[in-house]
């Protein structure tokens, strides 16, 4: 009887970790206020990272804004990478997120996570955080905090994930 309680809880256990692994189906707004199921966001077929950041973050800021300038073009083109860059501005402070990307000239997709709920579900703590999910959907690499240079660790996850063999850069001459 015991082995079958294990067994039992084992599964249960397992199962659970499975669908943790995908993204949870929790509403998030759109920068025009819309409601989305963020499981939506995250297709199948495509690598998809996900920043959580907020206005006020400073490092959040750095990150996003590093991979802007640095390596998003290269990263969708060498990866098929779509980057959703999560707020986590409350409501008072979301109404500055829609200038503030405007401002920066973000093209990522930005959606509103005004109460921390998703942040929460997939174990957020603090910002920035960030999750990447393979072509299938699934969770593959998570990572807290930014220093500069962090975007080259991203890559080499992307690189991981997708099975891409590194390419040397133009010029070089090892």
């Amino acid at each position: 009887m015991k082995k079958i309680v294990l067994s039992l809880l084992v599964f249960i256990f397992s199962m659970g970790l499975a669908q943790a692994q995908n993204a949870p189906s929790i509403k998030v707004l759109d920068l025009n206020r819309n409601s989305v199921a963020f499981d939506s966001l995250v297709k199948k077929g495509q690598i998809t990272v996900v920043s959580f950041w907020a206005t006020w973050c400073g490092p959040c800021i750095k990150e996003l804004q590093a991979i802007d300038d640095n390596k998003y073009e290269d990263w969708q083109t060498r990866f098929g990478v779509e980057l959703i860059a999560v707020s986590i501005d409350d409501a008072r402070n979301s109404v500055k997120v829609k200038p503030f990307v405007t401002s920066r000239g973000w093209e990522y997709t930005v959606v509103l996570d005004q109460n921390s709920e998703l942040f929460r579900e997939l174990g957020g703590v603090n910002p920035p955080t960030l999750f990447i999910y393979d072509s299938n959907g699934n969770l593959a690499y998570s990572h807290q905090g930014y220093v500069p240079g962090s975007e080259e660790d991203i890559e080499e996850e992307l690189i991981r994930i997708s099975g891409a063999a590194t390419e040397p850069a133009q010029g070089a001459g090892h």
